[in-house]
This record gives structure tokens, sequence and C-alpha cells, in this order.
């Protein structure tokens, strides 16, 4: 592991290798951090990531772990520790989807993984990375949840329960610490263009296929608002933000249900 300048903030990235993870690094990095980056893949991703870092001046250390391990999380924390800093910034930003009919199509194990990335990851890492960070009485956390964890989210039933738990997580552990320093702040996208959604399984919903906002957009109102120590913030399209902001604030879970149905649903966007 390369030993980043000891001048520097020190920040970590999870899901960096691509979408807002992989712009959330560059931002940490042009505004003058080092950053850890990691992700599961083996594939390169995390070395272009790296090498959009370095660009800046800054260093990258790359971790390869399994978030959706404990033993994944628990080498990520070790190696974060065997920096020798203290870490300034984190933003838990590594999540999935599964999408489809939750009976007949959805895989449970897949949905297993998911929960454990979305959900036992995010609070694996908060009970390993905060203590330091309210010892200290500084630090900056950014979590990537969704507009989704707003609703109920059919033909992504799971999905949409995982990030509500997120949602609810971070609310509770942020009043829990509200002195002491640590700012915590939840970034809500709406549809970004990402590889998530094939991921998903959703290449044929109306979701899957519609307009989508840039990562690069994205990754910014998260950054921006994490910076200015915001609660929380919509971002995305401007139907996304009206959704996030106003819609789900309004209308009955029944409602909201059918709406995101009727977008997520496997097809509805092949049908004229």
């Amino acid at each position: 592991m390369t030993t980043p300048t000891a001048n520097r903030p020190l920040a970590l990235v999870t899901g960096a290798s691509s979408g807002i993870g992989y712009e959330l690094a560059r931002l940490f990095a042009g505004d003058g951090y080092d950053v850890i980056i990691t992700a599961t893949g083996t594939n390169g991703d995390l070395d272009r990531t790296a090498d959009a870092v370095r660009s800046t001046g800054a260093e990258a250390i790359i971790v390869k772990a399994d978030l959706t391990e404990y033993d994944g999380v628990e080498a990520l924390a070790a190696a974060i520790a065997q920096v020798g800093r203290p870490l300034d910034a984190a933003a838990l930003n590594a999540g999935v989807d599964v999408g489809g009919y939750f009976v007949g199509q959805t895989d449970l194990a897949a949905e297993i993984k998911m929960i454990q990335l979305n959900c036992v990851s995010q609070v694996h890492l908060t009970k390993r990375l905060l203590p330091a960070m309210v010892e200290r009485g500084a630090g900056k956390l950014l979590y990537t949840a969704s507009i989704s964890g707003t609703m109920p989210t059919p033909y992504e039933a799971v999905y949409g329960g995982t990030k509500a738990f997120l949602i609810s997580f971070v609310e509770s552990v942020k009043e829990e610490n509200k002195d002491s320093g640590v700012s915590f702040t939840l970034l809500l996208p709406g549809e970004v263009d990402t590889p998530f959604w094939h991921r998903a399984g959703m290449d044929t919903t109306e979701l899957g296929m519609g307009e989508k906002a840039a990562p690069t957009k994205v990754a910014k109102e998260g950054y921006d608002a994490m910076v200015a120590g915001k609660d929380r913030i919509v971002s995305g399209k401007p139907g996304s933000k009206f959704i996030g902001r106003v819609v789900n604030n309004v209308l009955p879970d029944t409602v909201k249900a059918a709406l995101h149905a009727g977008g997520a649903e496997p097809g509805s966007g092949l049908k004229d």
C-alpha cells in the first residue's frame, strides 16, 4: 500500500469503480484529499478511478473488498487503519438493485446479497469509522441512498426497503451524534445514467430506458451538500427532484406504489 501525503486530508469512497462513486473520488481529489477507493470488481475499473485521482496530484489507495461479506468490510476497515492517518470524510456509496417480480422472477440469493451491501455493510462501516470521528470531534459522512427509500417500490420491492432502512438508520445515528462535530449527509438520487439499471436487470423498464441525470451532476450535488454540512439532498433531473421533495411527502403509499410500478414493471419501457 502506498502511504498518502501526510499533510493532505484523507477520504474514503466505496463503490468507486464507476458512476457516482467514480465522480465522488474525482471531486475529493480535486478538493485536495488523498482518496481510498474500494469496489469488488477486478476488471481494471478501480485502476481507472485511481488514474483520475492521481491526475490531480492526489494519492489513490486501492482496496479491493467485497462489502457483501463481513470479512470484506473488516478488511477494508483494517486497510484504512493501516494508512495511519485519521479519515476526514467517507462517501459510503456502494449499492446495487435487483429488479423484477418478487414472486417467480427475482433471485433470493441476489436479494439477500443486496441487503448485505445496501444495509449491513453501511451499518458495519459506520460502526468502524464513526467512533474515531466522534473522538476527534470532526468528520464528514455522505451516504448514497435513493428517492426510492421514500416510497414503496414494486418490481424493486427489496431495493426500496434497503434504501428506506438506510435513510432511517442515518437519521437516527445523526440525532444521537448531533453535537459531536461529525456531519451526516444523505444523497437521494432519482434515475442516474450509470450501469446500475443493466446490473439490476431493468433494461426494458420505463425507468431503465428513460431520461437520466448525469452521474457528474448527482455526485457534485451530493458532494457540495456534504461540504456544506446539509442533512440531505434530493438529486437528479427536475422530475426526480419534484417527486423526492414534494410528491412523496403528499401522496399515500398506495398511490406512490402504483405510480412506481408503472415505471419499474418489466417491459414497461417497450409499451406504446
